[in-house]
């Protein structure tokens, strides 16, 4: 039996909805910025499939992730087909004053005795919240440059 452990965490970005959406649709450049994950490949033969390489302190994982919902620059939804058991969503919301904001949760099944050990640890929480919560701010910095290099381009 396994238990479902969940984090959420968001980020304000200086960078229009537009720009946002569309670096994060882009699922292989997702490493870029989320140092956890080593390589998304999209499948060739059907796009709504993609392989997920996982790699943090010697573990190893992968899966099949299948996108299950996509409303342009609202959401991407996903879930595992196989591997290592996860679902999640991305939201986007975008400002009037131009900014967005990014929200991502996270779930991953553990086995039920391993689940009870995370959340009795508010440390190891702590730990994957504060990794998630990195890899969000590092997407922020980089599309932030990005809209400030889009900026520079069209003024000159």
């Amino acid at each position: 039996m396994a238990d479902w452990l969940e984090h959420t965490v968001h980020v304000d970005v200086d960078a229009p909805i537009e720009k946002v959406w569309t670096m994060w649709s882009d699922l292989e450049q997702m490493p870029q910025w989320m140092k956890w994950i080593d390589s998304v490949e999209i499948l060739a033969d059907n796009p709504e499939l993609s392989r997920w390489k996982l790699n943090t302190t010697g573990l190893s994982f992968s899966w099949l992730s299948r996108i299950v919902k996509v409303s342009p620059k609202q959401i991407i939804q996903w879930e595992s087909v196989d591997g290592l058991p996860n679902r999640g969503a991305i939201r986007f919301y975008g400002h009037k004053d131009g900014s967005s904001t990014v929200k991502m949760t996270i779930a991953y099944a553990l086995p039920a005795i391993l689940a009870r050990l995370m959340m009795s640890n508010s440390f190891v929480d702590r730990v994957v919240t504060s990794t998630l919560q990195a890899d969000l701010d590092r997407f922020k910095a980089m599309a932030t440059e990005a809209c400030q290099q889009d900026i520079s381009e069209q003024s000159s």
